[in-house]
């Protein structure tokens, strides 16, 4: 007993109709015939009322109607078969999507029945008047539910390579080849966003024969990469053809050249322009791209990479690290290996390395991302790890030592004359600033303020919610308690009551000389006089 393959064409006809998994291809392969027939405009007319749907072009027409119903059967050139792979199935979506197809072309006019047409039914190809001549094709098809389209063709439409007209009005195909600066690749062409200003993105929109393979989720037309791939290396899934055969291998091969790409676009602006404005304007590209080594040759520092200390540092919830401010001017190198800047590593503030940050803030070190930089980077040679140093915090004139019973925190408070730190051979003297090292704030002369409290926790619950009132409450607790620990020399008190009023900010009191007499009892008064 011999077996073999064999068809039942009356089961392929009636099942394919269930191939086609949107409605809109049927567009799609209209417009792709259109194509192909050398076509320079496309005209899509669609009434929903009435859903009648006609695609005109002036392409080369058809000379054998025969074709419009071989399934399977190019009908193509050898040309266009060996460039575009076509599979023999465009025409077919219009006998399952419509009631009734009408094909006029040159002087011949075609009226298909669809469903007599799937019953393998015959139909007579008429010739027309000579004055009736039809440039190119006309497709008419009724009964096409397409209520969508009106939203949809434009995007369907976005990189399609020839101009098409949708009930009268021109679509913008704004990823068209023809609408793009588009640079020859070994995968096809290519458009990089970010080639001009340093604003760069991976989100990437692919395009075969002119229509969408691969897109991110969302779409900004003008912030994305776009590429229309070499139809003779690529090939699109049937029936639909919006997704690649071996898409995850071909995917990659796409991340490959697109980061290629960006490797002649960096060369070539590396030679072109200053290398501080190279250094500022391409490194997140050359960081996001992988192309880092570009960066080991010249003799600045990108700003992107480095900041100061502004500000107090605390710990902080994420999103609010304002403390922490990126360069405006880039270092050089010669600042750099000369010793006028250093460059410090140090991990986000947490209560193991305050001291290590109260540090690098008072001595205007230079906070770098190392991780930023190519491991041949010059920079690298010069590079302190201030986790790695070794650290001593000495209390300069201790005055009191206390516990705070606080609403979140329940340090050892301990007010001091000054704070002495020292990271390895550095040292510096802290008077103004609280810190917390060792379950235990340091309050030195100058601080009154009672923020420290934000080394010593980001109060933060275990839901990641802010405890800012939390927050509120111990940074009053502690104030209070500084002003009453130093309430032992009346002059001391006073003067820590005053800093708070910050009196400076008012030019009416400048200069001016007052005598101040507080009261006794349980609560007394207290009277002011100016003093000329």
């Amino acid at each position: 007993m011999h077996i073999q393959v064999q068809i039942n064409e009356e089961g392929a006809l009636r099942n394919q109709r269930y191939a086609f998994t949107d409605r809109f291809t049927l567009v799609s392969e209209l417009l792709q015939n259109a194509r192909r027939a050398g076509a320079t405009c496309i005209e899509i007319n669609y009434h929903p009322a009435v859903q009648v749907l006609c695609v005109n072009d002036n392409g080369c027409g058809i000379d054998d109607f025969q074709k419009l119903l071989s399934f399977h059967e190019s009908g193509w050139d050898t040309a266009t078969g060996t460039s575009e792979h076509p599979f023999g199935i465009g025409f077919s979506k219009c006998l399952y999507a419509a009631s009734r197809c009408v094909i006029a072309s040159g002087n011949q006019r075609v009226d298909i029945d669809t469903a007599a047409a799937l019953a393998r039914a015959s139909f007579n190809v008429v010739q027309t008047e000579a004055d009736d001549a039809v440039i190119g094709t006309q497709v008419e098809l009724h009964g096409v539910d397409l209520p969508d389209l009106a939203s949809r063709i434009e995007t369907l439409c976005l990189g399609f390579p020839i101009p098409v007209l949708f009930n009268g009005d021109p679509l913008q195909r704004r990823l068209a080849e023809d609408h793009l600066e588009m640079t020859d690749s070994p995968m096809g062409k290519v458009y990089l966003t970010g080639t001009h200003d340093g604003l760069h993105n991976h989100h990437t929109v692919v395009f075969l024969q002119g229509f969408c393979v691969m897109k991110p989720i969302h779409i900004a037309v003008d912030q994305v990469n776009v590429v229309h791939l070499d139809s003779t290396q690529f090939m699109a899934r049937l029936p639909d053809r919006d997704k690649l055969i071996d898409e995850d291998v071909q995917r990659k091969r796409i991340d490959a050249e697109l980061k290629a790409d960006w490797r002649r676009v960096l060369e070539t602006a590396k030679v072109r322009i200053a290398p501080e404005r190279f250094a500022d304007m391409f490194y997140a590209a050359m960081r996001s791209w992988g192309h880092l080594d570009l960066l080991n040759d010249l003799d600045v520092l990108p700003c992107e990479l480095c900041s100061l200390i502004s500000a107090y540092p605390i710990q902080c919830h994420s999103g609010a690290i304002d403390y922490v401010q990126r360069l405006e001017v880039p270092i050089k190198r010669q600042d750099v290996e000369s010793g006028l800047v250093t460059l410090v590593i140090l991990d986000w503030l947490n209560e193991e390395n305050t001291a290590r940050w109260m540090l690098a803030q008072a001595q205007s070190h230079v906070l770098i991302d190392s991780f930023g930089l190519d491991a041949g980077h010059w920079a690298q040679r010069h590079l302190r790890l201030l986790e790695d140093e070794p650290l001593d915090v000495q209390v300069v004139a201790e005055q009191h030592r206390t516990q705070m019973e606080g609403r979140w925190i329940w340090p050892t408070v301990v007010l001091c004359e000054a704070i002495k730190i020292q990271v390895g051979d550095e040292c510096v003297v802290i008077t103004d600033d609280g810190l917390f090292h060792e379950d235990c704030l340091y309050i030195p002369r100058g601080e009154h303020s009672g923020e420290a409290v934000r080394q010593a926790s980001d109060f933060m619950n275990e839901y990641e919610q802010f405890m800012e009132s939390d927050l509120e409450a111990d940074r009053e607790n502690l104030a209070d308690l500084i002003r009453h620990l130093r309430s032992v020399d009346p002059v001391q008190t006073l003067y820590s009551m005053l800093q708070e009023l910050r009196l400076g900010k008012y030019p009416l009191l400048h200069g001016k000389c007052f005598q101040l007499t507080v009261g006794t009892g349980t609560a007394p008064g207290h009277s002011l006089e100016l003093i000329d």
